[in-house]
């Protein structure tokens, strides 16, 4: 058995797209690789299924008719964290940023490569099954267990297992993407990280030129944390190179 097909085994997709062809086409890719993929052709059709059946990932287009992807990932999103890939036209960059705040964990323009389209899903589908994982784990928790140690800075508390951040003792709501690139920062508070290192190290993937993904979910991080990128008090953009979390009664330059 391939790599790919040990991977995708009990994987099961939902690819919501009004474009046919496009759909056979992601079908036939994947399901030789053991990927049991469902398509449907309007949002409608796709948020139905979405929240009736067990998806371990959902692709999902923009432009649709009846309900648009944007609509539909915003219902999904308040019923299901399953993993979202969002597929972008051209000069469709403001709904790209637009789904990525509304929790979309990815996104794929339609130009993309089969073998990206894999590499992309792999990587959501992971980080998602890591997170069930160790919130499993963590609740079934048993004596003498090895866990991570949680991380306390000021007053944000981070909790690895769990995947658990308060801020002031109130908890803090992050989707899955956005709890890791905290996480990353958090384990080195005061040093700086490049966009291209946490692309790595949370989506998987190069950097792209242009690819402001890192960006949007940084700010959606602030601003769940109250912060301001003007004046922070947690997370600092370091100009030309990437951001940084910092630690209490750190002096910002200039």
């Amino acid at each position: 058995m391939s790599a790919e097909s040990y991977d995708a085994v009990k994987t099961r997709l939902l690819v919501v797209d009004d474009d046919k062809k496009l759909c056979r086409l992601i079908k036939d890719y994947l399901e030789p690789l053991g990927y049991d993929v469902v398509t449907v052709h309007t949002g409608r059709q796709g948020l139905e299924k979405a929240l009736a059946e067990t998806f371990d990932a959902v692709i999902l287009d923009i432009m649709m008719p009846e309900m648009d992807g944007l609509e539909v990932l915003r219902k999904i999103r308040a019923a299901s964290q399953v993993p979202v890939l969002m597929l972008t036209g051209l000069g469709e960059e403001s709904d790209r940023i637009v789904g990525l705040e509304m929790g979309a964990d990815d996104y794929l323009p339609k130009t993309f490569s089969t073998r990206e389209l894999l590499a992309r899903l792999r990587a959501v589908i992971r980080r998602s099954r890591v997170t069930a994982e160790r919130t499993a784990a963590a609740s079934a928790s048993m004596a003498g267990e090895k866990h991570e140690v949680p991380i306390v800075i000021g007053d944000l508390h981070i909790e690895p297992d769990t995947r658990r951040v308060t801020l002031n003792d109130k908890p803090v709501s992050l989707t899955a993407v956005e709890f890791d690139l905290l996480l990353v920062l958090a384990r080195v508070p005061g040093r700086v990280k490049s966009r291209e290192q946490l692309l790595l190290e949370v989506a998987e993937r190069d950097f792209e030129a242009f690819d402001r993904s890192i960006d949007v979910h940084i700010s959606s991080i602030r601003r769940k944390l109250g912060d301001d990128a003007k004046s922070p008090r947690w997370v600092q953009t370091v100009r030309s190179v990437g951001y940084r979390l910092l630690k209490p009664g750190t002096e910002i330059e200039g």
